[in-house]
């Protein structure tokens, strides 16, 4: 899939943003603070609702301003084109599909996928578990059709059960919340280790190309409770723990996975240099799987890369990925990587000043 056009309207620095993008790669240059990053941010937004910046959504709206829009038109592999766009004026985003307001955004969401590799991203790494389970749920979102509804029933589960131990409940009042809730934390957690496992190849290929000084790559799910008794059983032995603390202490939302090396066993082992790499193999595996899969790469976004990576790595990013996903990058400088494509011809660049983009 690839966005043929972005329209942004009161985001961050652009007050007015309407630019033609390549169905290849896209590069975008100028300097600090000129608002390259917002860019990507704003094609994030079409495919998470939620900024890779900052969970405060207020920063996004221009100051002084009382809305403001993301558009996009969204060509897919087989020719599809949707016109997707987000407003927000006050609390709340609404969603446009063709210019009619979808049930839910998340029907939006489906049809944009957009794969984010930023500053910040080594937290899929070094960060809590919760990075590592929404990097799996995002993936399983666009390629499982029933995990939205398996997801939405834990989190409903998990909700009433949680409320409930706040009241200090009689163990029969708890009962049939623990059997909805191991029901459906059963199903995440199949939907979960079989996704890691697809993406297992893919990510063995990467992590060995990007990182090969550190030996042989191995991947372990924990599903959130231990092996030795099922989770329903657990939810019971676990009563009077979590009463005390008021939550629930096992299931699919303590779930997590990790990468390990045979010459760095634990996270901890990784430089920050070998952190973002490491997230790297993980999210453009997660890409290639989703290519493979649904015949169709997401869009890639890839920020400030001539400062995250070196040459020997940029290198390899461009050529694990070749010229069938469409790529957006930004830069305060061309990466040396881009030049030898630059020179074919096969990169549309631009040039950004503080609230507007010049194509060269």
């Amino acid at each position: 899939m690839r966005l043929a056009e972005l329209r942004l309207e009161n985001f961050r620095v652009f007050s007015s943003l309407d630019i033609t993008l390549s169905p290849g790669i896209n590069l975008f240059t100028g300097g600090n603070g000129a608002g390259k990053t917002s860019i990507l941010e704003a094609v994030h937004l079409l495919s998470h609702a939620r900024s890779f910046r900052s969970a405060n959504r207020d920063v996004l709206l221009q100051e002084g301003q009382s809305h403001l829009s993301v558009f996009g038109q969204l060509l897919t592999g087989a020719d599809v084109q949707h016109r997707l766009g987000l407003l927000r004026t006050g609390a709340r985003w609404q969603s446009r599909i063709d210019g009619t307001q979808p049930q839910s955004l998340t029907e939006l969401l489906r049809l944009c996928a957009v794969v984010c590799f930023e500053p910040g991203s080594h937290a899929l790494i070094s960060g809590p578990a919760a990075e590592r389970r929404s990097f799996l749920d995002w993936g399983l979102f666009h390629v499982e059709q029933d995990f939205t509804l398996q997801w939405r029933r834990h989190q409903r589960a998990l909700k009433q059960r949680n409320a409930l131990l706040r009241q200090s409940p009689r163990e029969s009042e708890l009962g049939p919340w623990d059997i909805e809730l191991a029901g459906a934390a059963v199903v995440l957690a199949d939907y979960r280790a079989r996704y890691l496992d697809a993406l297992r190849p893919y990510l063995v290929g990467l992590a060995s190309t990007f990182l090969s000084e550190l030996g042989a790559v191995q991947l372990s799910f924990d599903p959130g409770w231990n092996a030795d008794m099922s989770l329903l059983e657990r939810l019971q032995q676990n009563y009077a723990r979590d009463i005390a603390r008021g939550f629930t202490s096992a299931g699919a939302h303590r779930a997590d996975w990790s990468l390990r090396f045979d010459l760095a066993s634990k996270r901890e082992h990784l430089s920050r240099g070998q952190e973002k790499l490491c997230a790297l193999a993980c999210l453009l595996a997660q890409a290639q799987h989703l290519a493979h899969t649904k015949g169709d790469w997401p869009i890639i976004c890839l920020d400030d890369l001539a400062s995250e990576l070196d040459a020997e790595h940029q290198a390899l990013v461009v050529k694990s990925l070749g010229l069938d996903a469409q790529i957006l990058i930004t830069g305060t400088e061309t990466p040396v990587a881009l030049a030898p494509l630059i020179v074919d011809g096969a990169v549309r660049r631009f040039h950004v000043e503080r609230g507007s983009v010049t194509a060269l």
